[in-house]
């Protein structure tokens, strides 16, 4: 097995073979030290800082930065209308002090900017992505400027032939400059435009008598036979010390040594061996072991970071169309969602920023998050916080949609995408949650779909440039051209990675997420996902009839539905409802029902993709997090609270499952799933009511369950007598309107995962289930308990101000669950308030009410 290696540091590196210094990655903080200040003009109104009109307002600015954070920093952001960037210039400025020779370096400018030292011209850059280093003589008091010129007069000037030009992305002539896409997608991203110094700017002193100073780390890792070497470098501004040494520490104190020596001026090398390291899992399949890397310089303790061991490759079986990870040698189901942005409008890249959503992934049963192409790309703590948690990272390089045939050796962009593609590699090499890189969203698809010819549909910077430069530097992780890419069509979701929407936005039925062959679908399942109650009050929005509702839900450009048609032809097909009377006549049983077929459709199809013999080997869903307040793609809404489909997803994606999977004549089929490093033994309980509540079949199976496997069983085989599950031979009446698969620890054990089965989906086919509820408070947190006489099919709660831990779920007759509830108002010096809500269920004739 080809163990790899991640180390976790902190700042953008530039390329050791990149015309510029090879820094490596910051571990001691060189920031500017100076008062940042923001201000607005004209387009070309000043072409420089002396022609800035002298009456001109700065504001305090944060930087690293936008000007849409320094903005919500003044008061003056507004997220519902955020206002348009790209028609100004913006000017950031700042003073300090020095003198001598010195390094500047920006680690991202957006996007089209010009730095001035002390009304000097010293860069032009029109690169997001990239970092800039520049020697700078100072002068004592110095001031630093930094204009982002507007970008809608510059892109105007830009033409070029194209083959195609997508919709979905405006304007056009993006495809000339190097920015995040992020604002420029009508219909599903609020226009929140990236201007300014989005990352860190610095300052090192190359002669400073700190040896310290400006340091940064450059480290690799591979295994021999079986056993971890790690190889680290340390880049000096000034000259190197004569030698070091170097310690990697595991648990429990663990400590691996090796030395440090000079290899030239500015550098110094070693390496550790660690003798059978312990490996890097994705949470769902084992521990995410990590390591704290350690260097002493004449006396000095650095920390440089945390690694972990793991290797990444894809199917090998040879089987024709297959695409499927394998994490240190294991199949893996892969499932998570993509990620818009941890912070749209300042870019934030902080551990606070991502660790809120990605706590929130990880909690709902994630192990993979994918950042689109349509997206940013993420600071260092986002990829920091997922080697933590455990969560695979599936990253595409920010191309998307757009003709970038013109690209190549010599040609265009190319070697500022160069930089770009290799600086990140670089810089994110010491990841071990990075698994897969994709050149591009949807290039090849637009192509296709846009009427190209099928010899334009793949494109030299996808199929020869990145693959090349990943190769070169990150030969530890899967490279994928294009998603979607394979098969006859580049969409075709039986072959390769797929943007799978059969089931949702072409409102295919259920059947067809197994009649399609999905292999993965790394976007798939976008609904407007409704938010619960307390999210829509406390956001205003107006009633359902508003034209302000329906300017929040999601559309694709120039489509003449949106995706809450999407969710309605669901609820009609499933559910046997007319949404638009279901909308006027009764608005709270509409949202009801809204929330609970998305959740239905959801854990249909991931139950069918990860049943045992299923083609497919991931989902990802489009999308995490809504973006602005609404019924978003976002299965968690924008102020951070779960909505049903992340509810559903988490009981659906747990590593201990049963799945109930409907074979027609053939039956039920339960699945039982083991991701877990460990071999359990697990009891399976099976029962079929009759109107929710008499039990007219039942059985029980103790089962032992290897590590990493799953078995499949037939219901039918579980019973002495024929019984007919599905009521598909329909031989009278329906014996059974409720099937549910429990899976215990053992006998007598605790509920690990329960799967339900309804042979009649229609919203008004069970009884009611009399819920009863009792509120308590122990030990000052507060505990609801719900208990139903009947089953209760998707029963949630809605509280004022409280989050039950767990949400809309299942209830089986006789049975309880004990939730907690979570005190989710605003921090202040009040105590919390009791909790009060109501407790609803599909099935229920009206919601029950608690008070505290």
């Amino acid at each position: 097995m080809t163990l790899q290696n991640c180390l976790d540091t902190s700042v953008v590196p530039v390329c050791e073979d990149l015309p510029a210094r090879r820094p490596g990655i910051a571990v001691v903080s060189a920031a500017l030290d100076g008062e940042w200040a923001w201000a607005q003009t004209a387009a070309g109104a000043a072409e420089n800082p002396a022609a800035l009109h002298p009456g001109v307002a700065w504001l305090p600015a944060p930087v690293p930065g936008t000007v849409a954070s320094a903005l919500r920093a003044a008061g003056r952001w507004d997220d519902a209308a955020p206002p348009p960037l790209h028609a100004h210039d913006h000017w950031y400025r700042a003073a300090f002090s020095g003198d001598g020779r010195r390094v500047l370096r920006f680690n991202g400018l957006a996007t089209v900017a010009e730095v001035w030292l002390n009304g000097a011209l010293v860069l032009s850059t029109r690169h997001m992505f990239v970092a800039h280093e520049v020697d700078v003589d100072l002068a004592g008091d110095n001031v630093l400027h930094i204009c982002f010129r507007a970008l809608e007069p510059w892109l105007r000037k830009q033409r070029g032939p194209v083959r195609w030009k997508p919709r979905m992305i405006v304007p056009a002539q993006l495809r000339a400059v190097r920015t995040t896409l992020l604002g420029h997608m009508p219909g599903w991203c609020p226009p929140v435009h990236a201007v300014g110094p989005w990352r860190p700017v610095e300052l090192f002193d190359p002669a400073s008598d700190d040896i310290l100073h400006g340091l940064r780390v450059d480290q690799w890792a591979r295994v021999q036979d079986q056993d971890g070497v790690v190889s680290v470098r340390l880049h000096f501004p000034a000259s190197a010390p004569a030698s070091g040494s170097l310690e990697v520490i595991g648990e429990a104190g663990c400590r691996y040594a090796g030395a440090l020596s000079r290899i030239d001026r500015h550098t110094l090398a070693g390496a550790v061996h660690i003798d059978r390291p312990r490996l890097w899992w994705p949470h769902t399949h084992g521990d995410p072991n990590l390591y704290g890397v350690e260097a002493t310089i004449e006396g000095r303790t650095v920390q440089c970071g945390r690694i972990g061991f793991r290797s990444v490759s894809l199917d090998e079986t040879g089987e024709s169309g297959a695409f499927a990870l394998h994490i240190n040698g294991k199949r893996m189901f892969c499932r998570g969602a993509c990620i818009s942005s941890v912070d749209l409008p300042g870019l934030a890249d902080t551990d606070e920023a991502s660790r809120r959503w990605l706590e929130l992934a990880r909690a709902g049963g994630m192990n993979m998050v994918r950042v689109s192409g349509v997206t940013c790309y993420p600071g260092e703590a986002f990829y920091r916080v997922c080697d933590e948690l455990g969560l695979l990272v599936w990253q595409d390089f920010m191309f998307a949609n757009f003709d970038y045939g013109s690209i190549g050796p010599g040609v265009g962009l190319t070697e500022d995408i160069t930089r770009e593609v290799g600086e990140w590699l670089a810089s994110t090499r010491t990841h071990p949650s990075i698994a897969v890189v994709c050149g591009a969203s949807e290039a090849e698809q637009q192509a296709a779909m846009l009427g190209a010819a099928r010899s334009e549909w793949k494109q030299p910077l996808f199929e020869a440039l990145i693959p090349d430069l990943v190769a070169a530097h990150r030969p530890d992780i899967v490279y994928v051209g294009n998603s979607p890419t394979g098969g006859a069509w580049p969409f075709q979701p039986d072959t390769g990675v797929s943007h799978y929407y059969g089931v949702g936005a072409y409102q295919r039925p259920l059947a067809d997420a197994r009649l399609a062959q999905v292999r993965f679908a790394s976007e798939c399942l976008a609904f407007a996902n409704v938010p619960c109650d307390r999210t829509l009050a406390e956001s205003g929005l107006p009633p359902l009839h508003s034209p302000r509702w329906k300017s929040g839900v999601p559309r694709d450009a120039g489509a003449s539905w949106d995706f809450e048609d999407v969710r309605e032809h669901y609820l009609r097909s499933l559910y046997d409802v007319d949404p638009s009377r279901l909308r006027y006549e009764q608005p709270q049983r509409y949202l009801m029902l809204s929330r609970a077929v998305v959740a239905e459709v959801m854990t249909e199809v991931f139950s069918e993709w990860r049943r045992v013999g299923s083609s497919c080997a991931g989902g990802l869903v489009w999308q995490f997090q809504d973006l602005l307040p609404g019924t978003g793609w976002g299965i968690v809404d924008a102020c951070g609270r779960p909505k049903s489909a992340w509810h559903a997803l988490k009981q659906a994606w747990q590593p201990l499952q049963v799945l109930i999977i409907d074979e027609g004549l053939n039956g039920l089929h339960l699945h039982v799933l083991n991701e877990t490093p460990r071999p359990r033994a697990l009891l399976l309980e099976l029962r079929c009511l009759r109107d929710g509540e008499v039990v007219v079949a039942q059985a029980r199976q103790p089962l032992w369950l290897p590590a990493h496997s799953a078995e499949c069983m037939e219901a039918a085989a579980l019973l002495d007598r024929f019984f007919d599950f599905t009521y598909a031979y329909r031989f009278g009446p329906p014996t059974h309107d409720v099937v549910v698969a429990t899976l215990l620890a053992e006998e007598g054990g605790e509920p690990l995962s329960q799967a339900v089965y309804l042979p009649d989906r229609r919203a008004a086919a069970l009884k009611a289930p009399e819920l009863q509820a009792r509120l308590e408070c122990v030990d000052d947190d507060w505990w609801i308990t719900i208990t139903a006489r009947r089953f209760a099919r998707w029963v949630h709660i809605e509280d004022h101000a409280y989050r039950a831990t767990e949400n809309w779920f299942h209830l089986a007759p006789g049975s309880s669950r004990r939730l907690r509830l979570v005190f989710d108002g605003k921090a202040g010096g009040d105590a919390a308030p009791a909790p009060s809500g109501e407790i609803y269920a599909l099935n229920a004739e009206r919601p029950l009410g608690y008070d505290g």
